[in-house]
């Protein structure tokens, strides 16, 4: 059985991924740098670069759908705004995965795409932080949620939920 709102969910692969992807990076230059073979040690930051893109996306394609539901009940500036960080982690998250497949090709070139994948992936991170931290404000700061325990008056909307009673 899948949650329901979906979205709360899936937002945490991303976020776990994106903190794992430079750990991934770096244990695999170290490992190369100690004398691995670099596909085969490349081959887990490559993983988790596609992992990551993919997840992103699956957010993102959640977060829209809840889009509807969640847009009565919180501020447009916000929800623009953690839209519009979500699609710009979504499409560098693409571009990650671009870079850090160039890093399985031999020589010089796949050196410089390991490097700049470990150097982006940090990058990754902090562009992370602020669709997080936006998404946060939308839940604690705006009351998204809300839109999942009350109805847009303010009512309980949904069996077994708060029954508290509402000023009439």
């Amino acid at each position: 059985m899948l949650p329901d709102p979906l979205h709360p969910a899936v937002v945490h692969f991303p976020i776990v991924l994106m903190v794992l992807l430079p750990v991934a990076a770096a244990g695999a230059l170290w490992a190369i740098r100690r004398g691995a073979r670099p596909a085969r040690a490349w081959a887990i930051p490559v993983a988790a670069a596609a992992a990551l893109a993919l997840s992103s996306w699956v957010a993102v394609e959640t977060g829209e759908g809840e889009e509807d539901k969640v847009e009565p009940a919180v501020a447009e500036a916000s929800l623009h705004q953690h839209e519009e960080n979500a699609e710009r982690f979504l499409l560098l998250s693409g571009v990650m995965l671009v870079i850090t497949a160039g890093g399985l090709i031999p020589g010089a070139p796949g050196r410089a795409a390991r490097l700049g994948a470990a150097v982006g992936a940090l990058g990754l991170v902090a562009l992370g932080a602020q669709v997080g931290h936006s998404g946060g404000n939308l839940v604690y700061h705006d009351g998204a949620a809300g839109a999942y325990t009350r109805d847009v008056a303010g009512g309980p909307s949904a069996p077994g939920r708060d029954r508290r009673k509402v000023d009439d």
